[in-house]
């Protein structure tokens, strides 16, 4: 088993284990059947609550998860729609973790992915040696949830074939997964008591494998929106981009004037006249933040700065526009320049710094 101190990203059950603990021990609402928590502390582990200890791990609208929590607790799947970088992952995750305690059975939505990587799969070796048996059988993360009562994850779901995406009809319908190969009880795996689904899309796939009409009405949907005040999406910068920073290795916490700028730039040009056709969303941001740390402390043994700015954020915005770069180099040219402060100067005067 790898030892937590060194996964890059241990998944929420293990990072908040501890608070996990504390809120079933101290739970005593009436609880969904199959759930770990109930509503009422499946809520407070999403978004916080200070009297108790518990740190808030998603920045967005309390009433949306407390929408999507009632949604899990029927037989309607949660669809989480919306800009990419909008935390729509780690929010399944999060509830996942809440309502199960277990956020791993997940399926990573693609062009190549198959039936067999959503139900099932075969050990070859003991099916030619046995035939079709259950010992044979390689459950994937539907199977599991379903015979176990566990919340799926379904990310990125429209980049799946439609035909992929309608296997999964009659277990979200009829709550029951048909194993065909085989004979008798083991051919039938019915859903327990907790199973439910959480799947994620992103608007810009729109219209690349839209989901069929009956998949659409399995599905309650829930669109999560970007973080609309400056100062919410600064400090979840400034948090996310320091726990980062410490886990690189990183002795120097980043500079808040430094983030102020990055951030600032980042809504302007998600948001302004001359915004960037790709993605500049407040993940975005903070893998950007990351960057500069990362930058100014393995290149020169201090804090990154506005110029770090500029270099890591060539690579965030020509990702899909050719254009995209010339905006950039606008933006840094005519708007930067008529900010007060001494790191909008740097970032102006840092625009050669883009390539090109």
């Amino acid at each position: 088993m790898t030892s937590t101190q060194t996964m890059q990203r241990p998944p929420a059950e293990v990072r908040f284990a501890d608070e996990l603990a504390r809120l079933r021990d101290t739970d005593t609402a009436p609880k969904p059947p199959g759930w770990a928590l109930s509503l009422a502390a499946a809520r407070k582990f999403v978004v916080g609550d200070e009297k108790t200890g518990i740190t808030k791990k998603f920045v967005g609208d309390p009433s949306l998860v407390d929408r999507a929590l009632v949604t899990l607790a029927t037989s309607r799947g949660l669809m989480l729609v919306g800009e990419p970088g909008t935390a729509k992952s780690l929010l399944s995750e999060l509830i996942a973790a809440a309502v199960c305690g277990e956020s791993t059975l997940t399926i990573q939505g693609g062009a190549a992915t198959t039936e067999d990587q959503i139900k099932y799969s075969w050990n070859y070796a003991l099916l030619v040696a046995e035939g079709p048996s259950p010992r044979s059988l390689v459950p994937a993360p539907m199977l599991r949830g379903m015979a176990e009562g566990k919340v799926v994850r379904f990310e990125e779901i429209t980049r799946c074939p439609l035909e992929v995406q309608d296997c999964m009809l009659s277990m979200l319908s009829d709550r029951v997964m048909a194993i065909g190969e085989l004979h008798g009880p083991d051919g039938m795996v019915f859903a327990q008591d907790g199973f439910n689904v959480i799947a994620t899309a992103n608007t810009r796939d729109r219209g690349v494998n839209e989901m069929s009409a009956a998949l659409k009405r399995r599905f309650n949907f829930e669109t999560v929106f970007p973080i609309a005040d400056f100062d919410t999406e600064l400090a979840l910068v400034e948090q996310e981009a320091a726990k980062l920073l410490e886990k690189s290795g990183v002795e120097l916490a980043p500079r808040r004037d430094v983030l102020e700028v990055l951030v600032r730039t980042f809504r302007d040009l998600r948001e302004g006249t001359d915004r960037l056709t790709t993605v500049m969303s407040t993940a975005e941001a903070v893998s950007v933040a990351h960057a500069v740390g990362l930058r100014g402390w393995f290149l020169r043994g201090e804090v990154g700065s506005a110029a770090d700015v500029v270099e890591c954020l060539a690579g965030t915005a020509a990702k899909d526009n050719a254009e995209d770069l010339a905006r950039l180099r606008r933006y840094l040219e005519q708007h930067a320049s008529r900010r007060k402060g001494k790191q909008w100067q740097e970032l102006h005067r840092a625009r050669h710094l883009l390539p090109g």
